[in-house]
């Protein structure tokens, strides 16, 4: 039996999805996620970041992490793209976070999960808004990697958070577009990966 919360969370994946396949209709027609970022090759690298204290490695192959504990659901999406603007098949993206209350799990895998980029260079994961870890402002942590090429870590940040001022690693290049949807939150970030 299908939940309403599952049917909603559906909703949120496919809507993300739609857009980034289609993005100037997407626009017209008042879709939930923003145009694809223009990109003028060469496209200025993504900024690496510290992976933090919490990373741990071998997360599963998994993109939908509702089912790790409570909180909004977020559906974060995009693409990624090597410098020329080209889409990058098969890379790794793997996500961590905190938890809603800002503790990370640090002896299993909540909030934790890998998948790989579609023939289009898209990725998403159907997660949940992290909560505020203290001394940072709200983020997520993310790896990335096209075949044996170097890995790319960072954070993405969310935006109006009044704690993005007083964080000495947030970086306002990072920020995620995020829309309210019905049900929870879309999340848009493309990143451009040396590949």
């Amino acid at each position: 039996m299908i939940s309403r919360r599952d049917l909603v969370a559906a909703s949120l994946s496919a809507a993300g999805f739609a857009a980034l396949a289609l993005p100037r209709l997407a626009v017209a027609q008042e879709a939930e996620l923003p145009l694809t970022p223009a990109c003028g090759a060469p496209a200025a690298a993504t900024k690496r970041q510290t992976e933090g204290p919490y990373f741990v490695p071998s997360s599963p192959l998994k993109r939908d992490l509702r089912g790790d504990g409570p909180g909004d659901i977020l559906a974060l999406s995009g693409f990624v793209l090597t410098r020329q603007c080209r889409p990058v098949t098969g890379a790794l993206v793997d996500l961590w976070h905190a938890n809603d209350s800002g503790d990370y799990d640090n002896s299993g895998f909540r909030f934790r999960g890998h998948q790989f980029t579609d023939e289009q260079g898209r990725y998403q994961f159907i997660t949940r808004v992290p909560g505020l870890y203290p001394g940072r402002t709200r983020h997520f942590h993310v790896k990335l990697r096209a075949g044996t090429g170097p890995v790319l870590t960072t954070q993405l940040y969310f935006p109006d958070e009044p704690g993005n001022a007083r964080d000495g690693i947030y970086d306002k290049s990072l920020l995620m577009q995020i829309r309210a949807a019905e049900g929870g939150k879309l999340g848009r970030f493309d990143f451009v990966i040396a590949a």
